[in-house]
């Protein structure tokens, strides 16, 4: 595709919007997606996240345009640094932890004091801190250039939540909170209340974006890094695998298939206003024919990673160097490979509402 055609097809859209799943090891799939749609101008106004979704994510905010991909490198280039031979790379995060990431506490939580921050999780995420502050501007994040959206479940009321940077300021913490998979890693405080990750209670942030009372049209990758299509497991550790990726894919499809049947139903109760004289309305109901009759529409690109034939139920914590270079090179492949469907690309009319677009098709379904 021509750059100057690209461009003329996103300027269709009042948003570009990237939604990064969460997945540990799997995202750095994410690197390489991001990397394609750098290279064709294709750059999101409004970036949101679940666990390493926002991590991934708040680099990408949190940088000029020119510094995001070198800073997401250095990330995972820093996370994935430890010499070790794959296979025994799952192992390896286990017993040491990620460089720059998190770390195993000295004491094992089954023997350290109640109530302190070593008894409820089995690793420190001190050095993760470190980092984000490091790669990150905080300043640029919050500055509204990009939006930023991160999820994340609040560990006392089980609430799922979003913080934003329309709506509050965010730090380091905010992003930690929303990656903080338990029992691994330690819940975060934010103010008087403690949160985990927001993959507990959803993995994708779609259904976020879905729910925003705006009329803006949306163009929108999804990112995906489980499948929640896959064949029968035939091995027990075939199981595992599978009910891994059922656990934590989304449910994309579901989210706009409810979508588009709120935007028939508004589209309906609007025109059905329209046929009662305007003097019998109350000033709410004109609000809401007017708003109803000019509802944003969604055309949703959904990207998945498609896991190896080699790949286990340790793939989101197998950090070694040669797997995060394998899923940056399928997520800049897919991205390239879904950019080439030019169609792909076309705002949906206002009387379809959503329209939805799938690189890989599943020879199981």
């Amino acid at each position: 595709m021509s750059a100057a055609l690209l461009a003329k097809k996103i300027a269709q859209y009042d948003r570009v919007a990237l939604m990064l799943q969460g997945g540990g090891a799997l995202g750095a799939y994410q690197v390489g997606v991001y990397q394609a749609l750098a290279e064709a101008n294709c750059l999101p106004s409004w970036v949101c996240g679940v666990s390493i979704g926002a991590i991934n994510g708040a680099i990408i905010v949190g940088n000029a345009p020119e510094q995001r991909l070198a800073r997401l490198q250095e990330f995972w280039s820093r996370i994935t640094s430890r010499t070790v031979l794959p296979a025994l790379s799952g192992l390896s995060t286990i017993m040491l932890g990620q460089p720059g990431f998190f770390q195993p506490h000295i004491v094992s939580p089954w023997f350290a004091m109640q109530g302190s921050r070593a008894a409820t999780s089995y690793y420190d995420t001190s050095e993760l801190h470190k980092t984000l502050t490091r790669l990150i501007d905080f300043e640029r994040l919050n500055s509204g250039e990009v939006r930023l959206s991160v999820g994340a479940v609040n560990v006392g009321t089980g609430d799922n939540v979003f913080f934003d940077t329309t709506k509050e300021r965010l730090t380091a913490e905010h992003i930690m909170a929303s990656g903080a998979l338990p029992p691994a890693l330690p819940m975060i405080k934010i103010g008087d209340d403690y949160f985990w990750d927001g993959g507990i209670v959803s993995n994708t942030p779609l259904q976020y974006l879905l729910d925003e009372e705006d009329d803006q049209s949306s163009l929108v990758f999804q990112v995906e890094l489980f499948n929640a299509a896959g064949p029968i497991p035939e091995t027990m550790q075939q199981v595992e695998t599978r009910q891994k990726d059922i656990a934590y894919s989304s449910r994309t499809r579901q989210a706009a298939r409810g979508f588009e049947r709120a935007l028939t139903l508004r589209r309906q109760l609007a025109d059905a206003y329209k046929r009662i004289p305007a003097a019998k309305l109350s000033a709410e109901e004109k609000k809401l024919m007017h708003d109803y009759a000019d509802t944003g529409v969604v055309n949703l690109i959904q990207m998945i990673y498609q896991s190896k034939p080699y790949e286990s139920n340790n793939k989101d914590y197998e950090f070694s160097k040669l797997m995060m270079d394998t899923h940056v090179t399928a997520g800049y492949a897919d991205t390239r490979q879904t950019l080439a469907h030019t169609d792909w690309l076309d705002k949906p009319a206002p009387e379809t509402g959503v329209l939805f677009h799938r690189l890989h098709i599943d020879e199981w379904q």
